[in-house]
């Protein structure tokens, strides 16, 4: 199961996310599957990237889509059998790719094994399994809200209980305290390792160690305990990547996900910088105004808050989050540029970087009518908003700027119908504007996006300095520009971009003047001037 290659492989990785459901089809159902993957491993190569998360594969009844796991060991027959993960792994590994595998630990399906069992009644050796409270039929145990709506108390008539779920009500949460569910997880785990899994993203990690009797639902006090021994029980006998999705995770709690010393996991996904343009008592519906001067401050105390001393995730969008050209560019006149810019700007930061798939291609976000929204979150959001008396015109604007169906439209391969993800009826639409952004029109422009984010996975892998420097903010309340350096004893890089739709004054610091440009997606001929969206990366040797 051990990996002879370096230990911290992953520090030099990029990494692209695939949403299986939405990359390619291959037997015409309308739904992608994990043959269509294998046919684009050539693409991924070709863009070169280092390893594959897949988002959910394995068995479920898709309540949310795939993250209500009914088998952690098998694979949903909509994507596919085990023996064509087995043939993915072995694939993708002929071309250097690593794949890593996404966990639900929090929670399982209602229609997993373990709860049926523990449905059968409270002496079942599986009820434990899962958080249960005796009560009353409409009198809940606390008033603890669901994250897709509703209470997080199910009851059981049955039984005369209630059963704890963070998420749907198809989503009860395991028991973490109980000594069997971890070991449950650990074999199975170390089961995938054996198959030659690469890595686990972990979802929600923060919250395995609820108290919801103290009303604490993530960072629960042992929290940290739980993930100590996962990480010592499985990771720590392979040369894998991990992360662990912790939306409630500081600085402080980051340099313990992260420590170097490798107790808990490679890196984490944080998420302050996608609360910039959200009210801040308010949900991520509720929008707020961008600035770039608070964005900067966020961004910079992440890069020196772990030098040293952790491990950053760098990434703008993700399943779960809107299309970055849509959110922080310019999806129409300067889509091109402003993506180029984005690209730019978060990969010459200290982390492992994330692409999304169709990210590469600046994809849009879409925007359509409430009857072609998949999403449950979307969904129950629309109906609890009208309900209380919310303006239809207003709420429609929040989904088109926020639902997570933005980033599940399928992959846009071709201008061809479908956009060539599939020959029968794609699950959700395609966004319409697959004839104009595709791969196939990108592959052919080398001045695309896509050849843009394929020479920054390389520049990465060539100088060492993206890896180990010392990163400094620049101009930090300039509410246009957004620069940093990043440093090392032998050389450094100097990172501008003009995060904005208007000419910017900008003068070269003199000690950059004349130095390598190695990349850039244009450069103004005015003297001390740069042009909307234009963005570099400066390189000197000391």
């Amino acid at each position: 199961m051990a990996d002879n290659r370096k230990k911290d492989w992953w520090k030099q990785a990029v990494i692209y996310q695939i949403y299986p459901r939405s990359f390619q089809d291959s037997n015409g159902d309308g739904i992608g599957d994990i043959q269509g993957i294998i046919g684009r491993l050539d693409y991924l190569q070709e863009l070169g990237v280092d390893a594959v998360w897949l988002s959910p594969v394995c068995c479920s009844p898709q309540d949310d889509n795939g993250y209500d796991i009914s088998d952690y060991q098998d694979i949903d027959p909509m994507f596919g059998t085990l023996a064509d993960m087995e043939e993915l792994i072995e694939e993708a590994g002929r071309r250097n790719i690593k794949i890593i595998l996404d966990l639900v630990l929090n929670h399982t399906s209602d229609e997993h094994r373990w709860f049926k069992e523990a449905l059968k009644g409270k002496e079942n050796p599986y009820h434990d399994y899962y958080i249960w409270r005796d009560g009353k039929a409409g009198i809940l145990p606390n008033g603890l809200k669901a994250g897709f709506g509703g209470s997080a108390w199910e009851w059981v008539p049955e039984l005369e209980q209630y059963y704890f779920h963070q998420f749907s009500v198809k989503q009860p949460d395991l028991n973490w305290e109980n000594p069997k569910v971890r070991r449950e997880i650990y074999d199975m785990i170390l089961w995938w390792m054996e198959k030659g899994i690469g890595g686990f993203r972990l979802d929600v990690i923060d919250q395995i160690a609820k108290e919801p009797d103290r009303l604490i639902t993530s960072n629960g006090p042992r929290l940290h305990e739980y993930i100590r021994e996962l990480s010592r029980e499985t990771f720590q006998k392979g040369c894998l990547i991990t992360v662990g999705e912790t939306w409630g995770a500081d600085v402080e709690r980051a340099k313990l996900y992260s420590s170097p010393d490798g107790s808990e996991f490679s890196m984490v996904f944080q998420f302050e910088h996608m609360g910039i343009d959200q009210q801040e008592d308010g949900e991520k519906w509720d929008m707020a105004p961008f600035s770039l001067s608070r964005f900067k401050e966020i961004m910079e105390k992440w890069q020196t808050g772990l030098y040293g001393c952790g491990w950053n995730s760098l990434f703008w969008e993700n399943h779960d989050l809107p299309r970055s050209v849509s959110r922080w560019g310019d999806d129409g006149e300067y889509r091109r540029q402003s993506a180029k810019m984005l690209a730019i700007l978060l990969h010459g930061m200290q982390g492992t970087p994330y692409i999304y798939q169709g990210e590469e291609l600046a994809m849009k976000n879409v925007k359509y009518g409430e009857e072609d929204y998949r999403d449950i979150e979307t969904l129950n959001m629309y109906k609890e908003r009208l309900a209380k008396g919310y303006n239809k015109a207003d709420v429609m604007h929040a989904i088109h700027a926020r639902s997570r169906d933005n980033a599940r439209t399928p992959m846009q391969w071709s201008g061809e119908e479908n956009a060539g993800f599939t020959e029968g009826n794609p699950w959700i639409k395609v966004n319409p504007d697959y004839t104009e952004i595709n791969v196939r029109q990108q592959l052919a422009d080398t001045d695309s996006v896509f050849y843009c984010y394929k020479q920054l996975i390389a520049l990465r892998k060539q100088y060492a300095v993206f890896t180990d420097g010392r990163f400094e903010m620049l101009m930090k309340e300039d509410e246009q520009l957004f620069a940093y350096t990043r440093s090392s004893e032998k050389d450094e890089i100097l990172v501008y971009v003009n995060f904005s739709g208007e000419e910017a004054a900008f003068t070269l610091p003199e000690k950059w003047v004349g130095a390598k440009v190695l990349i850039c997606n244009e450069r103004s001929k005015k003297k001390e001037v740069v042009k909307p969206y234009e963005a570099a990366i400066l390189y000197r040797k000391k």
